[in-house]
């Protein structure tokens, strides 16, 4: 009787399982998203082109879907490259991705992660951003920091594109963390030696231009004349915030390499594109042209009436935007994205340039067509995910409004006092589009144009 009662209990219990089953499976996380098989120790670094990581990542989410899973040596990583799923990242789970992860190259610039953009998510961070937002942002404050002597500027110039190869360098402490000896590996390959100049000449650079307002240089008779570094000094000598000469510096990379390389960027591919496209070129240069009259130049109040000049700009970060690879995050716990297990101290990137050319939401999305804008409510403010050259959510670039502004500006007074042709002997297809590696996308081979004035007195 026993076993003819327990035959039945295991087939009731069997017959459950049978029909609960598919139900488990289809509720359960995987454990990971789909991706390219790897290979012991290296993970997928030999299915990965460095210098341009944006298209060999957007290539991979062809074959894979809009989410995979990588491993850099033993770090695993996740690559979102469609709006909804960065919409998760950085809007719905954004507390839980908003972190940094801690790599050699942004640690050492950022001075051990007490800068904005690559500190991790603690009060150190909303302490900078604090000050950042408050205090350091208006096109005066930045255009302060770009005030430096003539002869100086080249150098500048010249740290600047070392330090966005340096910072994204693949540095074996990174890629096998934990082992031992590993620096030692970098040492040997030269690459801690590079990262160290690099560092020391933007360090000794910074610590000039401090030593310079702390001796008195730069005395200023009233306090709106202040630039950015006497109002950093000055809230580090009333004790506002926890400041240190480190923090001072590690703002000052911020200022200098968000508020240059993307705006140029920014400005180059766009004048890059119109030349490529001489009815757009044209279209633009009557619409400013035919708003602005004679005025002789373009101020900050006449940018809201450029609506075509706006989508222009749109259009051109939709292509090139100006950090291709949002800079990436980290999973500060275990989370569940779409369905998938994604483990604490994965790395999160955010592929911005697969997602303005996602074909699933963008018509003919290799084409130049700022028309495509002109009747869209579509922004790049951090609501509209489909757009996100600078981000979103807690991380959003902090700067995002001013450096629109400044480039939209420049643009519009170089199509206002400008008429753009080609040098002789070549022609608008002889122009490429290759780009630089780098945190920013930059153009790799300089944008040589003939500018004729145009007299508007």
């Amino acid at each position: 009787m026993e076993l003819v009662f327990m035959f039945i209990l295991l087939s009731l219990l069997l017959l459950s399982l049978i029909y609960l089953l598919p139900k488990i499976i289809k509720n359960k996380p995987k454990f990971s998203p789909p991706g390219p098989p790897g290979l012991p120790f290296i993970g997928n670094l030999h299915q990965i082109n460095q210098s341009t990581l944006h298209t060999s990542l957007w290539q991979l989410s062809k074959s894979y879907g809009p989410i995979i899973s990588l491993r850099f040596g033993f770090v695993p990583a996740i690559v979102v490259s469609s709006a909804s799923l960065a919409k998760e990242v950085m809007k719905t789970q954004d507390i839980i991705f908003c972190s940094r992860p801690r790599l050699v190259g942004n640690q050492k610039f950022s001075y051990g992660g007490l800068d904005v953009a690559f500190s991790s998510y603690d009060e150190t961070w909303r302490d900078m951003r604090k000050i950042f937002v408050t205090h350091l942002l208006s096109p005066k404050r930045i255009q302060s920091t770009r005030d430096i002597h003539e002869n100086e500027r080249k150098k500048v110039l010249g740290l600047l594109n070392e330090l966005q190869e340096t910072i994204v360098d693949n540095y074996v402490s990174d890629i096998w963390p934990g082992l031992p000896f590993v620096n030692l590996v970098d040492r040997f390959m030269g690459k801690t030696d590079r990262l160290e100049k690099c560092f020391q000449d933007f360090d000794l650079f910074y610590q000039q231009l401090i030593d310079e307002h702390l001796n008195g240089r730069n005395i200023k008779s009233h306090e709106d004349e202040d630039d950015v570094i006497d109002i950093l000094l000055r809230l580090m000598e009333d004790k506002l915030f926890s400041l240190t000469h480190n923090h001072i510096k590690a703002l000052l990379m911020n200022v200098l390499s968000a508020g240059t390389d993307p705006n140029a960027a920014s400005v180059v591919w766009s004048m890059t594109l119109l030349i490529k496209n001489p009815e757009v070129m044209k279209k633009a240069q009557e619409e400013v042209r035919n708003m602005i009259g004679k005025k002789g130049k373009i101020d900050e109040d006449d940018l809201p009436k450029l609506t075509y000049l706006k989508a222009v700009i749109k259009e051109t970060m939709r292509l090139y935007p100006p950090a291709p690879l949002l800079l990436p995050r980290e999973a500060m716990k275990d989370a569940v994205l779409h369905c998938y297990k994604i483990k604490q101290k994965t790395i999160v990137y955010v592929n911005a340039y697969a997602i303005g050319r996602d074909p699933e939401f963008w018509e003919s999305p290799e084409d130049f067509f700022p028309e495509r804008f002109l009747d869209s409510d579509i922004d790049f403010k951090g609501n509209d995910l489909e757009l996100i050259p600078f981000g979103a959510g807690r991380r959003i670039c902090p700067g995002m409004s001013m450096g629109v502004v400044m480039v939209e500006l420049l643009l519009a007074n170089l199509l206002y006092l400008f008429d753009w042709g080609l040098p002789d002997g070549i022609k608008k297809e002889d122009i490429d589009l290759d780009v630089m590696p780098g945190l920013t996308m930059l153009k790799r081979n300089e944008l040589c144009l003939l500018a004729h004035e145009v007299l508007y007195f």
